[in-house]
């Protein structure tokens, strides 16, 4: 299964760009946050697969003009073609602004959590958008990671977690994918594609 991740930047290649038949290989798109919301229509609607997307930092609009077509998985885990799929968007609180998470609001957020990742016996990929603590975030306060992502991603042991956030021109040496334990972390800035064998 070949999923199309974004988040952060929209993509010139898909967007400015594209041309007919760019989307058609993948069976799922992921948003990670910090889009546009006509861009995630547009790819949505140009695609043969559904998208799926969190909150960013930077996504107040969506309340008012949320993406068409699109589906928010904000604090639910979802299934697609056998895959079990969590939402949990939002960065580190730094401004006051929507879609900002204090650590201890964020460790709420799972709690909540329990019994959806016990009926369905855990999840096989969370999207986020802001990263874990110490896996692709940075140093500055508006960029730092969720420390309580590391116990969760321990427990339950999920084969991605996938975000944004963390932008490539932040650095120029940024690793794109990481390991934890048995779960692969991959920052989505602009685009990225995930193969998944046997899905």
């Amino acid at each position: 299964m070949k999923l199309l991740l974004v988040a952060d930047k929209e993509s010139p290649y898909l967007w400015d760009y594209y041309q007919p038949g760019r989307l058609d290989e993948f069976q799922l798109m992921i948003s990670c946050g910090d889009l546009n919301a006509n861009y995630l229509s547009f790819l949505v609607t140009m695609g043969r697969a559904p998208l799926l997307y969190v909150h960013g930092n930077h996504d107040a609009t969506y309340d008012r003009h949320p993406p068409e077509g699109c589906d928010c998985i904000e604090d639910r885990i979802i299934r697609v073609n056998g895959l079990r799929i969590l939402g949990l968007g939002g960065s580190a609180a730094y401004s006051g602004g929507p879609h900002q998470y204090t650590e201890r609001q964020m460790q709420r957020r799972i709690r909540k959590l329990q019994f959806q990742l016990w009926r369905n016996k855990g999840v096989d990929i969370v999207v986020t958008h802001n990263p874990a603590e110490g896996y692709g975030d940075a140093e500055d306060y508006a960029h730092r990671g969720f420390a309580c992502f590391l116990p969760f991603l321990d427990r339950w042991q999920p084969k991605y977690l996938i975000h944004g956030h963390v932008h490539a021109n932040y650095n120029a040496n940024l690793t794109r994918v990481l390991q934890r334990g048995n779960t692969t972390i991959i920052n989505a800035y602009e685009r990225y594609v995930l193969d998944i064998p046997d899905c």
